[in-house]
């Protein structure tokens, strides 16, 4: 591979120095819905205008190494002229795009869900290449529900993640391979357990089979969790010591690092999680272990910033303080009181 010492060079800046990676890549509805519920208007010139608030926010650099980004957002500039790569690249924060397309029903397995996007990835990664986006993103769903999921959904999204890694390495840019066990449900936290570790698995034994090199590749897995219904919570502790557990047992000490995603849980619980992990763990771990939150990084910013320009110093803070937080838990030396939202 041509591009292989380029590849695990990148890979390695974006989860050094405990610093971790940002997710503003939500889809145009997505992000839409979110703007309707803080009352903000659902138009191209907020989200160009809400992206503006982070991506500019002074000391990006000292607490985040990357951000993903949404097509809309490569192509979008501050409202002084700015690409907004542009402004990345000077802040220090290597920029990444989301590649796949959403999901859609797994045919003959109700109730599954597939991720759309490698007809024409090829075509697309040569044109982000092109821009300067240096890394990439695909998510995979995985439902826990009863006998779900099958040995015909894990397979499917494990062979979809590994079709696009490959891509991605082919183009010269790093794949963030997500296979997320979504939150979603009643079940207990050892059933996450054992579902997290039978797509990790399976999943590497996939980028095995297409030559992946795993020292150019991040892995932004779930946390192991109880399902979002069920109403006793678990404990730091025991999220870190199960996740860590899954992770030793699944994933190869060559992958270049691991970057969790937050999963839909409040910025103090997914920072003491990752935290938990690094204070009891980080002499057994063989990889970086950091963090990729969307919603737990700056979902307070945005309420804060509510649309209003007059916010925007005030929302920048509070997304600085949760990127401070987050750095701090990749040295296991977060304190939830510093949290101030």
């Amino acid at each position: 591979m041509e591009n292989r010492d380029q590849l695990i060079m990148t890979a390695k800046a974006m989860v050094a120095d405990n610093k971790g990676l940002v997710a503003i890549d939500e889809s145009i509805a997505t992000l839409n819905k979110r703007f309707e519920a803080a009352g903000i208007p659902q138009t191209e010139g907020y989200r160009r205008a809400y992206r503006e608030v982070l991506i500019t926010t002074p000391g990006i650099g000292e607490y985040i190494n990357g951000a993903i980004l949404f097509d809309e957002t490569v192509h979008q500039q501050t409202l002084s002229g700015i690409p907004f790569l542009d402004a990345l690249n000077k802040a220090g924060v290597i920029p990444g795009i989301k590649l796949d397309e959403g999901v859609e029903d797994l045919p003959l397995s109700p109730g599954e869900k597939v991720t759309k996007g490698l007809d024409d990835l090829v075509e697309r990664l040569a044109a982000y290449s092109k821009l300067g986006l240096r890394f990439a993103k695909w998510r995979a769903v995985i439902q826990i529900d009863g006998q779900l999921p099958t040995a015909a959904c894990i397979a499917s999204n494990a062979h979809a993640l590994a079709r696009y890694a490959a891509a991605c390495q082919q183009a010269g840019i790093v794949p963030v391979v997500e296979p997320e066990v979504i939150m979603d449900g009643a079940h207990r936290i050892e059933r996450c357990a054992e579902v997290t570790e039978w797509a990790l698995r399976e999943l590497f034994q996939q980028l095995h089979l297409l030559n992946v090199e795993l020292r150019g590749l991040i892995l932004k897995p779930n946390m192991v969790l109880p399902g979002k219904d069920v109403k006793e919570k678990a404990s730091a502790d025991e999220v870190a010591t199960l996740t860590v557990e899954c992770l030793l047992n699944a994933v190869p000490a060559a992958v270049a690092g691991i970057a969790f995603l937050s999963g839909g849980q409040d910025p103090e619980s997914a920072s003491a999680n990752l935290n938990a992990m690094n204070l009891k763990y980080k002499t057994e771990l063989p990889w970086p272990v950091t963090y990729s939150f969307s919603r737990a990084l700056h979902q307070p910013a945005l309420e804060i910033w509510a649309g209003k320009d007059e916010n925007v110093k005030a929302a920048q803070a509070s997304f600085l303080e949760l990127g401070k937080a987050n750095k701090a838990a990749g040295k296991g030396e977060f304190i939830s009181t510093d949290i101030t939202l």
